[in-house]
C-alpha cells in the first residue's frame, strides 16, 4: 500500500464532497445553469479520480513501477482539469478575469486520459 496516495485520494474525495455541497447550495444562486453544470463536472471528475487514487494506492504493491508516473499524471490532470473549471466558473462572482485558465482544462483532461491508458498498459503487462 502507498499510504500517501491513499491520503491524497481521500483528500480529493473530501474536497469533492465539500465543493459538491457548495455547488448545490450556494453556487446555484451565483451563476447560471450552464456554469453550474460545468462546476458539477469538475466535482464529478475529481471524485472519480480521488476514488481511483484510493484504490491504486491501496494496491500499489501489485502495480508496476511506472504506476508512480500514472498516479502523478492522474493527480496533475485532476488539478488542472477540475481546479481550472472551478475558477473559470467562479471568476464572475469573484470579480476577476481568469480566462487564461481555459487551456488548462483540456490539458488536464488529456493527462487524465493518458493516466488511464498507462493503467491499462500496466494491467496488460502484469504477470497476474
Amino acid at each position: 500500500m502507498n499510504k500517501s496516495v491513499v491520503v491524497i485520494g481521500s483528500v480529493l474525495v473530501v474536497l469533492g464532497i465539500i465543493l459538491g455541497a457548495f455547488g448545490a447550495h450556494a453556487l446555484e444562486k451565483m451563476v447560471d445553469a450552464d456554469k453550474l453544470l460545468s462546476f458539477e463536472t469538475g466535482v464529478r471528475y475529481q471524485m472519480y479520480h480521488g476514488l481511483a487514487l484510493i484504490v491504486l494506492g491501496a494496491n500499489a504493491d501489485r502495480l508496476l513501477e511506472e504506476s508512480r508516473v500514472m498516479v502523478r499524471m492522474m493527480l496533475t490532470g485532476v488539478i488542472l482539469f477540475s481546479v481550472s473549471i472551478y475558477f473559470l466558473v467562479l471568476q464572475e462572482p469573484m470579480g476577476v478575469e481568469l480566462k487564461f485558465l481555459g487551456p488548462m482544462t483540456p490539458f488536464g483532461g488529456l493527462l487524465m486520459i493518458a493516466s488511464w491508458v498507462l493503467f491499462i498498459k500496466n494491467l496488460l503487462s502484469s504477470k497476474e
